[in-house]
């Protein structure tokens, strides 16, 4: 709400959104059943799937008549940094939107007790931070298979010392999994909680937002690992013959 508020200053704004929490689901799309967007009283669309979902029928054919041209996913409740972009759902969204041929910004707010303890004015701030980005996105030449990762700290706006470029931080090995049991007796499992960041680790995401800085990190969907070919290259060249390798 916060961020529609913002972007319609700006912009005319369309919501689509998973119709609750989808947390961790990545880039996924729902393949086993039908998607049923529902439109809510105030206009946004509530749909029964993924973020992903929601950018593939917001720029695939649902709103073929008035498809948007830019998309922003978030504000999530919560930090997407380092490793966390690969089970977000707030990046994957994002990631959906640049395979679909346009530009897009996934946005966080990170902070200690942002899941549970966030004003709405804390993502009024982050949301008057993207707009804005946004009114000068124009100027930027951002390669073509590339999104920005936005995190903003959850601290008051003349706390923030200003946007840092960042890379992806790293974080330590996750905790274990928490065993319990369902009232029948039978073993369930949680997933432990995400480890720490690895600590002395300069110029990235995590490192900007512990100091107060809006992390801007850019990522792409080209996966490919370009410093591992050559390596790999030589190392099958140099089996290929005794191991068949054609």
């Amino acid at each position: 709400m916060a961020l529609a508020n913002a972007l319609s200053t700006i912009a005319k704004v369309t919501v689509m959104a998973p119709e609750s929490e989808r947390s961790g689901y990545s880039s996924a799309l729902t393949l086993d059943r039908p998607l049923r967007p529902i439109q809510l009283d105030n206009g946004f669309w509530s749909v029964n799937g993924t973020p992903a979902d929601c950018v593939y029928l917001a720029l695939n054919g649902f709103f073929a008549d008035d498809e948007p041209d830019f998309v922003v996913t978030g504000i999530n409740s919560g930090a997407n940094l380092g490793d966390d972009v690969i089970y977000s759902g707030t990046v994957g969204a994002a990631l959906e939107g640049r395979f679909l041929g346009k530009p897009a910004l996934a946005v966080s707010l990170a902070g200690d007790k942002v899941k549970h303890h966030t004003s709405p004015k804390a993502f009024a701030v982050a949301a008057e931070l993207v707009k804005q980005l946004i009114e000068h996105w124009h100027e930027l030449a951002l390669p073509t298979h590339n999104i920005i990762n936005m995190n903003v700290p959850d601290i008051s706006l003349d706390a923030i010392k200003g946007y840092r470029l960042t890379r992806l931080g790293k974080r330590q090995r996750g905790l274990s999994v928490q065993k319990s049991h369902d009232p029948r007796g039978r073993a369930v499992y949680w997933i432990g909680l995400m480890g720490k960041p690895v600590a002395c680790e300069h110029e990235t995401d995590f490192q900007a937002i512990e100091q107060g800085y809006v992390s801007l990190t850019p990522l792409q969907t080209d996966l490919t690992s370009h410093e591992a070919l050559p390596p790999l290259q030589n190392w099958f060249q140099a089996h290929a013959k005794s191991r068949n390798f054609n």
